[in-house]
């Protein structure tokens, strides 16, 4: 039980900053969108985007109903975003990309 506690007090001190405010970014997730990012995990939106024009992988929004999607995958980016929650990947033909449908 304390040590549950303590854990809890050391997040709200190490977010107490950002809940005042004085930064723009998430306690949990330390990337916003359009940030440089290296995985998944590091955004906030948890989709760490390739682009190969700019040559790097930057945060990004995940995927709206009918926008093209894959699936997270375990690697550290994506090539193309996964759906928003309450959205699913998919293909209704097999000749069509995924997109995001309505569970």
């Amino acid at each position: 039980m304390a040590a549950a506690v303590a854990l809890l007090v050391a997040l709200l001190l190490s977010c107490w900053g950002r809940l005042l405010g004085r930064k723009k970014t998430s306690c949990l997730s330390s990337q916003t969108n359009g940030d440089r990012c290296s995985h998944h995990s590091e955004c906030f939106s948890d989709c760490c985007l390739m682009d190969l024009n700019l040559g790097g992988a930057f945060c990004a929004a995940k995927a709206r109903k009918n926008m093209a999607c894959l699936p997270q995958t375990k690697g550290a980016t994506n090539i193309i975003c996964p759906c928003k929650m309450g959205l699913t990947c998919s293909s209704k033909d097999m000749m069509c990309p995924r997109r995001c449908h309505l569970i």
